[in-house]
C-alpha cells in the first residue's frame, strides 16, 4: 500500500510564508512526477506546482515567483515553499505522486489527505 502524508499547513498573515512537505511511503518501487494541488471552498481542485523525476518544474501562473517546489529522492519527499502568501492562496493543499507500487504494475496517481492553508489577517 502506498501512502502520501502532508504536513506544514496552518494560519499565516498575508505576506507571510509557509513550507509544506509530503512524504511518500509504503510499497513503492518507483516515483515519477510529484506535485501539489489545491482546492478552495466552492472551487475545483487546481494544479499549483509539479516536479518531474528529472527536476523539471511547472507552476500555475498565480504562484510563479512566489512558490518553489523541490523534492528529495532519498527521503521520497516533495516540498512546497510558499512566500508572499495572499488570501486567495487559502485552500486545502494536496500532494500527488505518480507512483509505481510493488504490488500493482504501472504508474498510478496517489493522493495525500490534504492540509489546510489559511491566509488571513
Amino acid at each position: 500500500q502506498v501512502q502520501l502524508v502532508e504536513s506544514g499547513g496552518g494560519l499565516v498573515q498575508p505576506g507571510g510564508s509557509l513550507r509544506l512537505s509530503c512524504a511518500a511511503s509504503g510499497s513503492i518501487s518507483r516515483i515519477n512526477a510529484m506535485g501539489w494541488y489545491r482546492q478552495a471552498p466552492g472551487k475545483q481542485r487546481e494544479l499549483v506546482a509539479t516536479i518531474t523525476s528529472s527536476d523539471r518544474t511547472n507552476y500555475a501562473d498565480s504562484v510563479k515567483g512566489r512558490f518553489a517546489i523541490s523534492r528529495d529522492y532519498t527521503l521520497r519527499t516533495v516540498s512546497l515553499q510558499m512566500n508572499s502568501l495572499k488570501p486567495e492562496d487559502t485552500a486545502v493543499y494536496y500532494c500527488k505522486g505518480d507512483i509505481w507500487s510493488t504490488t500493482t504494475p504501472g504508474f498510478y496517481d496517489y493522493w495525500g489527505q490534504g492540509t489546510q492553508v489559511t491566509v488571513s489577517s
